[in-house]
């Protein structure tokens, strides 16, 4: 199933992946670190969510208490919860 995300208190204004079985495809990010992204969509493609969320949750950037990462893993939780909703 697709989702989309909106994140907050970052550079990306949009995340959107496919969830599969539990893992994780074709990630994209809209806006942000352009090479750091797609190097994130690219190493977490085809992982099982759990793992992307264990990796990545409180993961921050500069200053901020969250990244695009970390913003990633809320997105993975909030479209797990729609999808266990949805059976």
């Amino acid at each position: 199933m697709k989702h989309s995300f909106t994140p907050k208190g970052v550079c990306a204004s949009k995340i959107e992946f496919e969830l599969t079985d539990g893992n994780i495809h074709n990630l994209a990010f809209t806006s942000g670190c352009s090479g750091n992204l797609k190097a994130i969509a690219t190493l977490v493609e085809g992982m099982e969510a759990s793992r992307v969320v264990s990796l990545l949750s409180g993961n921050t950037c500069g200053f901020r208490s969250t990244s695009c990462a970390d913003q990633l893993t809320l997105a993975i939780a909030q479209a797990q919860r729609k999808e266990r909703e949805a059976c």
